[in-house]
């Protein structure tokens, strides 16, 4: 059919459709009545010549046509917002602009405290969702809009995505002050290897190579807990002897808070480069540059300061 002979706001209600699949949260989204909703999509499926969407027990089931059209009329979409962003001026003082950033545990108990400080003082209206960079939907998320930012060591985002490096660290042997093996300057390969460990697995990030270049290197650990993610690593380690290899600027988060210290590696273990990354359909944002920008003064080293291509 001919472009001219369609309402372009049907194809907004069917975007919407496609990411929230029921009609009362697109009503909510759009501002509009669950009526006017339903009336649009009447509209748009006699237009196309196809139902679009099926009603099912978990909500509104796009047809094989409608998924055909998802991704070009997305596109289209986000091209057009991103036009009307670039011209959109953004005032960090006055903004009550919501972003939504994907972290680990590790990166809420670094990022966070810094970040909701320097928002205090330059964006009190701006507000941050924060959720999980382990969502299996997370690069479909960055894509469609509903997360704009991604931090930490992620190698799933390495490919498609803007990039910038914010800092490099070096992975450090945790344990609480008062361990038999604090008392040492330096940390011996073979006290290290038999002492009892912690594991951290931190499933959807880098830092499980730590544990591929111990392996490499043919030692052997006593692993005697293992655990999904950092949140309860210092509590645990401040009560029993056990140590932990983890990155720097985590240490640097629990060693007051749980009466912990730290010793180098006595091992050679590559260090990790935390990166912020984002879709190309909010780099021109002048809201998102705002905020890569504090991101990039709050917790840039310098080493790295141009965004990269995606690739």
């Amino acid at each position: 059919m001919e472009l001219a002979r369609l309402d372009l706001n049907l194809l907004l209600v069917f975007h919407h459709l496609l990411r929230e699949k029921r009609v009362s949260a697109v009503a909510t989204v759009l501002g509009m009545s669950q009526p006017a909703v339903s009336s649009a999509l009447g509209r748009l499926r006699a237009s196309l010549g196809d139902e679009l969407f099926l009603r099912t027990q978990g909500g509104m089931a796009p047809t094989p046509y409608a998924l055909q059209l998802a991704e070009p009329v997305a596109t289209a979409l986000d091209g057009l917002q991103q036009a009307l962003n670039v011209r959109a001026a953004f005032n960090p003082a006055t903004s009550e602009r919501s972003f939504t950033l994907a972290m680990t545990d590790v990166g809420e108990m670094y990022f966070l405290p810094v970040l909701m400080d320097a928002l205090a003082g330059a964006a009190p209206g701006v507000t941050l969702n924060v959720v999980a960079v382990t969502s299996a939907s997370l690069r479909e998320d960055m894509a469609s809009g509903r997360t704009d930012l991604a931090l930490g060591l992620l190698p799933q985002l390495q490919a498609g995505f803007f990039q910038q490096a914010l800092f490099r660290q070096p992975y450090v042997c945790l344990m609480r002050e008062n361990h038999p093996l604090a008392t040492d300057a330096a940390l011996s390969l073979v006290d290290f290897a038999a002492a009892p460990h912690v594991r951290v697995i931190a499933a959807g990030t880098g830092h499980g190579r730590v544990d591929e270049a111990l392996e490499r290197q043919g030692l052997q650990r006593r692993i005697r807990l293992t655990v999904p993610h950092y949140v309860a690593l210092g509590d645990v380690l401040g009560h029993f002897d056990l140590i932990a290899t983890v990155p720097e600027r985590f240490a640097q988060r629990v060693t007051g808070p749980f009466a912990l210290t730290t010793r180098p590696l006595p091992l050679r273990v590559d260090g990790s480069v935390i990166h912020q990354f984002w879709h190309a359909r909010l780099h021109k944002d002048p809201g998102h540059q705002w905020l890569r920008e504090l991101l990039a003064q709050c917790f840039g080293d310098g080493s790295k300061a141009g965004a990269e291509q995606p690739n």
